[in-house]
């Protein structure tokens, strides 16, 4: 379920923890809102800060580490009539014709929204993105929580942001104030930067999410052959934004998306 944490990604996950507790203690040494609550023994808001900051920690490695959804062997389930029967057979347009495509690169049949990833060298099913952030693919198992991360993660840079700002002390001259705040004006633009990223991150995840479609699907649907002749605005695994949202946050296990894009009336899960 979980790859090596000593493997290509070990640099990117080791740069991503040390910021982010080199951060931490920056606002802890510094004079803001946290190092004032400490000094003084109200402990709850440090305590909630920096246990909130171990669980983003926890969910970015929970993340990187976990298998997206990679296809390990041809599914014996999956058979071109995938359970209907010959008269519905005969009733599929010929416009959505099925083709089990067989990977080039791994040589597995390729479930539908698979798609191979030269980094990680799998086919990965739901395939989104590969993300260098985390050094893994994200797909149909990792994907909700990648999003959960994102969550998290907006919540302590926001959070952080406001304790720099917090922390700022006044100053007669420009020159003194840059002396005074210098580390932590530049810690705050990192963690602005970031909060941005994450922001834009999140919103378009949760916009596509409601939509039932990936970030590959999205930007490559005219290339992809279940998608390319439907019509613009026609997408075959939308199901209503909430349904969407249910099903992606709620509803555990491997979807055959097969049954899904030809029995668009029925429930797929």
């Amino acid at each position: 379920m979980f790859k090596n944490v000593f493997g290509s990604g070990f640099l990117v996950r080791t740069a991503h923890v040390i910021l982010t507790w080199v951060i931490t203690l920056i606002l802890f040494l510094h004079d803001t809102d946290l190092r004032k609550q400490e000094e003084t023994g109200e402990l709850l808001v440090p305590i909630l800060f920096v246990l909130l900051v171990l669980i983003s920690v926890l969910l970015y490695f929970a993340v990187s580490l976990m298998d997206p959804g990679f296809v390990l062997s041809d599914d014996c389930d999956l058979q071109f009539t995938l359970g209907l029967t010959e008269e519905q057979q005969d009733m599929i347009p010929h416009t959505k014709t099925l083709r089990l495509r067989r990977c080039g690169h791994c040589l597995l049949q390729q479930p539908m929204r698979s798609k191979h990833c030269q980094t990680c060298q799998h086919c990965v099913r739901r395939y989104d993105h590969h993300c260098p952030w985390i050094e893994n693919c994200v797909g149909e198992r990792n994907h909700r929580w990648f999003v959960l991360y994102l969550v998290v993660q907006f919540i302590v840079l926001l959070w952080g942001l406001h304790m720099s700002w917090s922390g700022f002390s006044h100053a007669l001259t420009w020159q003194l104030w840059l002396k005074a705040n210098g580390v932590l004006l530049a810690t705050a633009a990192v963690v602005a930067v970031l909060c941005l990223t994450v922001l834009l991150l999140l919103g378009s995840h949760l916009y596509l999410v409601s939509l039932n479609t990936t970030t590959w699907e999205f930007m490559s649907r005219h290339r992809i052959s279940y998608l390319k002749h439907c019509g613009a605005d026609e997408n075959p695994f939308d199901r209503g934004a909430l349904r969407n949202l249910w099903g992606f946050f709620c509803v555990w296990g491997t979807v055959v998306w097969e049954q899904v894009y030809f029995r668009q009336d029925s429930d797929p899960i």
